[in-house]
């Protein structure tokens, strides 16, 4: 890929995401996508968290951490907690189901992990994903 063009790389790198993510839909049968995984995630390690702050967090804008947030709730992965001290603050609060469902998505990432990347030794691993969050 000596000297390749800029919509060489964009192009290769969109191969890669859709044959991660396609992976993933297959191996994870749940109804719901990685961004909530994140959002799971990012509670099960912070506790209680503002959706303002999951939102910053993750880079999403605020209808999208809604959306998400609307689904975890309704599949009760989730509860929104009111603040005690100002009722128009609100937490989102992990729930027995949803740390089970995060566990489930955890051990399929790291199943995926293991035969996706497995061409690539554990430096390559760590040299990728820096090169993604540089890119970012």
């Amino acid at each position: 890929m000596k000297n390749a063009t800029i919509f060489e790389l964009i192009h290769t790198m969109e191969k890669v995401n859709n044959n991660m993510l396609l992976d993933w839909k297959r191996r994870f049968k749940e109804d719901i996508g990685i961004s909530h995984i994140l959002v799971l995630h990012f509670v099960e390690e912070n506790g209680m968290s503002r959706p303002s702050d999951i939102a910053i967090h993750l880079g999403f804008a605020p209808a999208s951490i809604t959306y998400l947030l609307g689904k975890l709730i309704d599949k009760e992965y989730c509860t929104r907690e009111l603040d005690e001290s100002d009722g128009r603050v609100s937490y989102l609060k992990i729930t027995d189901s949803g740390r089970a469902v995060l566990k489930i998505a955890e051990s399929k990432g790291s199943e995926m992990r293991q035969s996706f990347l497995n061409t690539l030794t554990e430096d390559d691993r760590q040299q990728l994903f820096r090169i993604y969050e540089k890119l970012l």
